[in-house]
């Protein structure tokens, strides 16, 4: 979503980065650059002018004019100033009582039900017993459709159909996940394709009678400024705690990430990043800052492998390669391990300094396809041991997989790159790759 806004900055900050002395003329162009692309990038206009009267104070001041990097401590700057535009530090679900009860509303077509699921899913990660509570008795298949979601993250759904009243089935929920000793429950509430009184009256009451520990707001994301206005809506009718904010892998400018937040008071707590169940994380500022101006995400790159890669196989997969028994079946379950993690464009741009390099680049997520393809028309013993694999080997090996002797050529020779890498770094011999100008690494990965 963000792309557009990350090229524009990265471009600006860029350029400063190799000036050794900045002047005030340098300043005002770079934050004039600055003003524009956030504008184009849909952020509320009196959010853009007090931001960018920050950074300008900011960088006309002394922690510039006398640091011996002052092109890298503006990046700074403007790392700092959009952490704080987002909300500085994490914010986390409540998650009081017993059981602990989310309320979620929003508007229809915000992906509100099926953010339900997902933040079941993420819930059972932290260990949690959640259920959810089906109190959509309006919109048509709104009810089947959160017992699907339900079915899916594997967690109950309490419903009465659509001739309960709403209220009742809420506090009728509570009691049936009380019984059979669920720790959280997710009310999902009706959504209108517009605000209206009677909605928010009728929420307002589902609220009174749940008494939820975190009251959250699905908004989404794609719809720029008009997501901030239905914020503001809400927030007359009903103080809401939190934010979730769908569809940030979408297309759109994605102003409603950067403005929400100021505008309302109110903390971004989750994100959604894709249809499916698991593509849900609490948001981090810092990290999101650190996306947009084109330093990756390494932390949640990390966080992601250690909830989808299996600790057996990753312990098996290090003997392995120690004993350079690397095969190209390991080489398939890593392919395997990445594509359970996001696109593979996602998870690049998380590394520090791929985002330029991914800008121009042609990364095919269906090469993964290819490359299962080629090796699961191998036999087990060419897949352990690919010095077997001559040239009548590799014709068939082609023509069982639908590709050309060309492209098996080249897959045999990255799995031997991957190998001979894999070798070095557990030999101690590997380097990892620098970090760009201006970044450090966070404090959780030094050392």
């Amino acid at each position: 979503m963000l792309d557009s806004l990350s090229d524009r900055l990265s471009e600006t900050l860029g350029d400063l980065r190799s000036r050794g002395r900045l002047s005030e003329e340098d300043v005002n162009a770079a934050v004039r650059e600055i003003r524009l692309a956030l504008l184009e990038a849909d952020v509320n206009f009196d959010v853009v002018k007090q931001f960018t009267a920050t950074v300008k104070e900011r960088a006309l001041g002394a922690e510039v004019s006398e640091s011996l990097t002052p092109g890298q401590e503006v990046v700074k700057i403007v790392h700092e100033e959009l952490t704080r535009l987002m909300g500085e530090g994490t914010q986390r679900l409540a998650l009081k009582g017993s059981p602990a009860v989310i309320l979620v509303c929003g508007l229809q077509g915000s992906g509100k039900t099926t953010t339900c699921g997902k933040l079941a899913r993420l819930i059972t990660q932290q260990g949690k017993r959640p259920a959810l509570v089906a109190c959509d008795v309006y919109r048509p298949a709104a009810i089947q459709q959160l017992v699907t979601v339900g079915g899916q993250a594997d967690v109950p759904v309490y419903e009465r159909g659509a001739d309960a009243d709403p209220v009742e089935i809420a506090a009728w929920g509570i009691e049936q996940a009380k019984q059979e000793g669920r720790d959280v429950v997710i009310v999902d509430t009706a959504g209108r394709l517009t605000l209206d009184t009677d909605m928010m009256a009728e929420l307002v009451r589902v609220r009174d009678a749940v008494r939820p520990s975190d009251t959250l707001l699905v908004l989404d994301s794609m719809t720029g400024q008009d997501a901030v206005n239905t914020a503001q809506a809400f927030q007359e009718a009903i103080d809401f705690d939190g934010l979730i904010l769908t569809k940030l892998d979408g297309d759109a400018r994605g102003g409603a990430a950067l403005s929400v937040r100021a505008i309302t008071g109110v903390p971004i707590k989750v994100i959604t990043t894709g249809e499916k169940l698991d593509q849900i994380e609490e948001f981090h500022p810092d990290r999101l800052a650190s996306r947009i101006l084109g330093m990756g995400d390494v932390l949640s790159l990390i966080e992601k492998a250690e909830q989808l890669v299996d600790k057996e196989k990753a312990e098996e997969l290090e003997r392995k390669i120690r004993k350079a028994e690397f095969g190209l079946d390991d080489m398939l379950d890593q392919l395997r391990s990445i594509r359970k993690m996001g696109s593979l464009s996602s998870v690049l741009g998380m590394l520090p300094g791929m985002g330029k390099q991914l800008k121009n680049a042609n990364v095919d997520d269906a090469q993964l396809d290819r490359v299962e393809a080629i090796i699961l028309s191998m036999t087990p013993q060419e897949r352990r041991d690919p010095r077997i694999i001559n040239g009548q080997r590799r014709a068939r090996i082609a023509a069982g997989s639908g590709r050309s002797v060309t492209e098996v050529n080249a897959l045999l020779k990255q799995h031997q790159q991957m190998k001979r890498m894999m070798k070095g770094l557990a030999g101690g011999k590997g380097k990892l790759p620098k970090l760009p100008p201006g970044m450090e690494l966070p404090p959780e990965l030094k050392g």
